[in-house]
């Protein structure tokens, strides 16, 4: 298993004693976090040789630091998990059952799960495609019940929950078991992203090689979700946006029409405007309020 740990406080050791209930081998990869102590966290789990820690001086991303772990890992299927993520008793297990069913699965995702127990936007999903990413940003995904092939949501938690694994065209990267056989044929992460989109990406990518993904509902984890990125919106903001520009003209650049992916990138940058807007007003009422009560 390997965790790519950024800022995640006591988040991380929840996480990890939680996977030391079912994992074979963890490694928590540091990138840079503030007040981060090796030492400290292996006090809080004395004799746990499964447990290897390696902190970098710098915060080389989340793709960069997976493509480190995996450098490091020797077991045959590796779980990425954030660290603000709680596996519940068994979910590993679970997941490794799906995934050793059928030797043409290269990647599993369980039930991403928020802390008041709904389900999570991410867990299960379609590929945004640039169509389906405008459908999504001027909400005509709502005419979906008319026209559900031209106007499908790509978000699939709107839908009810299977009652069996199924597949589908991608996962969350907050929690992503994969077979090494799969990762090799497909190549490691897409360094060239930051945060965010690189799980889009490789889920792309590991269907273009004939891999299957496949989602398990019955495989509960807690996901507390931006825990690790809360301190710094602006700066995941931008990233965030940058990979999704970078993710669409990687994969459609060639397929699309040049007005479309415009209109794909001004969707982009409205969006990041917009939540850059917000974020401001956000902090000005905290500080006005700490300031005047």
């Amino acid at each position: 298993m390997v965790v790519v740990n950024y800022n995640a406080g006591s988040l991380l050791n929840e996480c990890i004693s939680a996977a030391l209930q079912q994992a074979q081998q963890i490694i928590v990869i540091d990138n840079g976090s503030q007040n981060f102590c090796p030492q400290g966290l292996r006090k809080a789990f004395p004799e746990q040789h499964r447990l290897q820690i390696l902190a970098l001086n710098t915060n080389t991303g989340f793709a960069a630091g997976c493509n480190t772990g995996i450098g490091l890992a020797t077991q045959p299927f590796i779980l990425f998990l954030n660290p603000d993520c709680i596996l519940s008793d068994g979910s590993l297990h679970r997941m490794m059952q799906v995934m050793q069913s059928d030797t043409q699965i290269g990647m599993v995702g369980g039930y991403l799960i928020n802390p008041d127990g709904t389900e999570q936007g991410g867990g299960r999903r379609a590929i945004p495609t640039p169509w389906r990413a405008l459908v999504r940003a001027f909400g005509l995904y709502r005419l979906g019940k008319f026209w559900p092939e031209l106007f499908f949501d790509f978000h699939l938690d709107k839908q009810p929950l299977p009652q069996s694994p199924m597949e589908v065209e991608a996962v969350s990267g907050a929690l992503m078991l994969v077979r090494r056989q799969a990762l090799e044929d497909v190549g490691a992460w897409d360094e060239g992203y930051f945060l965010h989109c690189e799980d889009l990406d490789w889920c792309v990518r590991f269907r273009k090689k004939n891999w299957k993904i496949v989602f398990v509902p019955d495989a509960p984890v807690t996901h507390f979700k931006g825990a690790c990125s809360q301190a710094r919106p602006f700066f995941v903001a931008w990233h965030k946006h940058r990979g999704m520009l970078r993710f669409y003209r990687k994969f459609f650049q060639q397929q699309y029409s040049g007005i479309l992916m415009g209109l794909v990138a001004l969707a982009v940058w409205l969006r990041f405007g917009v939540t850059v807007l917000f974020y401001a007003l956000q902090s000005g009422y905290r500080f006005l309020k700490s300031k005047y009560g």
